[in-house]
């Protein structure tokens, strides 16, 4: 974890004066600098106490020691109460060593003991003006017990000059193997403390509560339920389950799985997380108490004007007297600018909901084709859609057929033909131009339908949708089947009825066309929760995390690199499987396959791909690009803003990546005799992801072009990807109508009750068919806490310390990585400017596509909530 850099004032105690004056009377050269560290926010002082540091000598081995480098003389700094008075903010100490340089040669790292009675996080140690070398830096970014907890093994960091395991110096090797073997822990199976650093994995086991009788299947660690690593916690098994790990820590807002405490959130976004996570607990617990009584249908929307009123334009919703007696507490906890969500100005609690963008200019535009289409490219989940190739038609499942009997789809092209008429084209001509796209859910969900459709105030189809290119650029959905499985007679093979469905916008037609799409968002809704964000973003990052602190030495080039793009994303993992994708967590409640939904990710696992995940490589396996003979790529759907924006970040990525290890790594070979690069990459195939460790795709890591390949995909997945599928939540879903997660009753048929209902009541009827208004609205606060940028943002282009590395080559490369991302900025604000052509960019409800806006020049104060702009550096939300 990293906390944010700030300017802070230079506090010198007296007692340190003091100090200083009688070192300088010792015989020695005195190297003088500074100390900068944070207190924890609810504590107002370290209840006074000393920070003694040494000197380790780079280049003087010590012949007492093993040859481990000489250390210096203790130099101690006084910490007292006149800490920074701001929670968060840092504080500066003057620090002097004596220290020989003709003796003790170059320092090359410090030795750091806590004597305080309470933890602190260290930003860094500098020393100015030291001789032959100017400024040296001892980056830290790390909690310090104190040295008691610890049992007196002393903390150890490095100056921020980088090195692969073979050059670095002889006296620091000790110390570099000493911290990695501490890291990883193999000889402390936990139950891990707050104060541990322990990057161990484990399966996903803690998901259920088997001793509640709420059990979960455990993900990872078979054939069968194959799953990414997560952090291991090290509780204790379940009672009733010996596979299982018990959840119990305390109350969720409080208190959190363990991970490695420098992978915690620091304090200050904690506090907006927290804000943020009350009042998704708020909506969550007491939602039926919170909704207004004089609708017509009791824990129903009536109409979308009722659904309106959630939202702070239109109205609020204030909680009932007892509840706010329940939470004034909190309001002595959780700072009070953080609080202005959730408060009026009389400190009365009122829940209030942005207006999402997809309604903030027009309230009905969402109900437009061009619209539903539009999102497909540059909405919340632009990831899924792919061309058709010309033998695809009809659209063929890849369903195990000793399994599942008759799954090809009914559509034809009598279907397809009046729309693709307008434009003199036929469907073998479509087919032939590469015009013909499809959002096919069907294979993805039909095998949990039996399932899920018994799970209460469920009735979900699997779908797909055939969409045409059109000559403006844009894409129209020409048909739309819902399908839905059946047992053959007397048999367990499963077989599938559906109806194909065509546009039309006109009296109860128009109205059975709008529940169609309803149909296809609420698949996609699903998959864009669960796969799309949790598992292709969230999940499998964590374990190149893991091994990157197991097997890469902070002094690493790679570990430099890559680090940023790590932060704080097992903490948010942790909490997502301590209330979000566990057994009745957010997620089960909200998403349509409720507890088979983690099932399905592992099944999806199967078929992941690492090398796939790279954006070239994925928009071509889609069928949406190809590569000329130049090798370049051409896109199909020219003004498809995600992969036209993904694109540009990709190549900046990429080419950052392969100058910084162009300065480390001269040839393959160099690749190939680094000792930690090769057993990182060993932890992350057999470890990490170690259930898909036998799969032929993944890179050998022998040469640098799979290096740097490699190193741009984890970038990628942990920066624009999951800011691509994650910032847009809010502003498209933040809005049930436009993007519902479940679906409760079937397509009314013809001559039914049901029918002559939608007729007469349109907005009802397809109210009654989505969500209900109380998972709606916990919905709808999950969304917005995901979708919210906070206030200690670092994006992509942006580091949270100058002094990442003392290497001026990499510095150099990275500020030309910065100018390449400003060029980003540039062309995504002219191609959504609407005489810029683009129809895809903006639609019909005017959402400029910002998602993939670098916001590398930004502050990040100006971008927090909701904004749907920005990459952050990594998955911290």
């Amino acid at each position: 974890m990293q906390q944010p850099q700030v300017t802070a004032p230079t506090i010198t105690t007296s007692a340190a004066a003091a100090a200083a004056a009688r070192r300088r009377q010792l015989q020695g050269s005195v190297l003088a600098g500074k100390m900068v560290l944070v207190r924890k926010a609810l504590e107002t002082n370290l209840n006074s106490g000393d920070v003694v540091c040494q000197l380790v000598s780079s280049t003087v081995g010590d012949p007492d020691n093993g040859n481990k480098g000489m250390l210096g003389q203790e130099a101690c700094v006084y910490i007292n109460s006149e800490l920074h008075p701001t929670p968060y903010e840092a504080s500066t100490f003057s620090i002097e060593f004596i220290w020989d340089m003709k003796k003790q040669g170059v320092p090359g790292a410090v030795i750091v003991k806590n004597y305080c009675d309470d933890e602190f996080f260290l930003k860094s140690i500098t020393l100015d003006n030291v001789p032959g070398y100017g400024t040296i830096v001892f980056t830290a970014e790390s909690w310090v017990y104190p040295d008691v907890i610890y049992d007196h093994l002393p903390r150890v960091f490095f100056s921020n000059q980088p090195y692969l395991p073979n050059q670095m110096p002889v006296p620091l090797v000790p110390y570099r193997e000493e911290e990695l073997r501490s890291l990883r822990g193999d000889d402390n199976p936990g139950p891990y403390k707050d104060h541990d650093r322990v990057y161990r994995y484990d399966v996903y086991n803690d998901l259920g509560e088997p001793d509640s009788g709420n059990p979960r299947p455990v993900l990872g660690g078979s054939d069968e339920r194959p799953y990414p690593r997560r952090c291991r916690t090290g509780r204790r098994r379940t009672n009733t389950d010996p596979d299982s790990e018990s959840r119990n820590v305390g109350f969720a807002l409080t208190k959190h799985f363990y991970v490695p405490r420098d992978e915690v959130f620091n304090d200050r976004k904690k506090a907006y997380f927290d804000t943020n996570n009350l009042k998704l607990y708020v909506m969550q617990k007491y939602a039926t108490f919170l909704l207004h009584a004089d609708q017509l249908t009791p824990l129903e929307f009536d109409s979308f004007a009722d659904v309106l009123s959630l939202y702070d334009d239109e109205g609020s919703v204030n909680l009932p007297g007892w509840l706010n007696t329940f939470l004034e507490p909190l309001l002595g906890v959780v700072p009070f600018k953080l609080l202005q969500q959730v408060l009026t100005p009389d400190s009365e609690f009122i829940l209030k909901f942005p207006m999402p963008a997809v309604i903030k200019e027009d309230k009905t535009a969402w109900q437009t084709d061009e619209e539903f289409v539009r999102e497909m490219l540059a909405g919340t989940n632009p990831v899924v859609i792919r061309r058709l190739g010309e033998a695809e038609f009809p659209p063929k499942s890849k369903l195990d057929t000793s399994r599942y009997h008759n799954h090809n789809s009914r559509i034809t092209s009598a279907h397809v033909e009046k729309c693709l008429e307008v434009e003199g084209l036929t469907v073998e001509q479509a087919l032939a131009d590469g015009r013909l796209f499809i959002l096919d859910h069907h294979d993805s969900f039909m095998p949990y339908l039996l399932d899920a459709n018994h799970l209460p105030d469920t009735f979900v189809y699997a779908t797909r949708t055939l969409l045409f290119h059109r000559n403006d650029g844009t894409l129209q959905p020409v048909a739309i089947e819902l399908s839905l499985p059946r047992f053959e007679a007397g048999s367990t093979v499963i077989s599938s009825v559906g109806e194909v469905y065509t546009p039309a916008s006109e009296g109860v037609d128009g109205h059975i066309w709008q529940l169609a799409k309803a149909y296809v968002t609420v698949n996609d809704y699903s998959w864009h929760q669960l796969v799309s964000h949790w598992l292709n973003t969230h999940a499998v990052i964590e374990p190149f995390a893991i091994a990157t602190h197991r097997q890469l030495s902070v002094a690493h080039p790679i570990h430099k690199l890559l680090h940023p793009h790590y932060r704080d994303t097992m903490f948010i993992n942790a909490l997502g499987r301590q209330s979000l994708i566990n057994a009745g967590g957010s997620s089960e409640n909200t998403v349509f396959l409720g507890k088979y939904g983690l099932s399905m990710t592992s099944e999806v696992y199967k078929n992941w791909n690492f090398t796939e995940q790279a954006l070239p490589e994925d928009l071509i396996k889609r069928g949406i690009a190809k590569r000329r003979s130049n090798g370049e790529l051409e896109l199909l759907i020219k003004d498809y803003p995600y992969a036209v924006d993904g694109l540009a970040i990709w190549s900046a990525i990429e080419t950052w990546v392969r100058d910084y290890c162009a300065i480390y790594y001269a040839d393959d070979a160099a690749v190939q005799g680094d000792a930690e690069l090769q057993a990182w990459w060993k932890d992350v195939r057999e470890e990490g992801h170690g259930d898909l460790k036998y799969q032929k795709w993944w890179p050998e890591m022998k040469t640098l072009a799979e290096l740097v390949q490699s190193c741009a995909t984890i970038i990628w997945i942990a920066s624009a990807l999951h800011a691509a599928v994650n910032f847009g939540q809010y502003p498209y879903a933040g809005y049930v109508p436009n993007r519902p997660s479940v679906s409760r009753r079937p397509m009314p048929k013809p001559g039914t009750d049901a029918y002559r209902e939608l007729e007469l009541h349109p907005e009802k009827e397809f109210l009654l068919t989505i969500t209900k208004q109380d998972l709606s609205i916990s919905g709808i606060a999950l969304v917005e806490l995901l979708s919210s940028h906070s206030d200690d943002e670092v994006y992509l282009g942006q580091r949270d310390s100058s002094d990442w590395t003392s290497d001026l080559d990499a510095m150099n490369a990275f500020e030309r990585f910065r100018e390449r991302l400003l060029e980003v900025e540039k062309s995504i604000v002219a191609k959504n400017d609407k005489g810029s052509g683009f129809k895809n960019r903006t639609g019909s409800v005017n959402i400029p596509y910002n998602l993939l806006f670098p916001y590398a020049s930004g502050d990040a104060e100006a971008n927090t909530g909701v904004t749907g702009k920005g990459i952050p550096n990594s998955i911290s939300i």
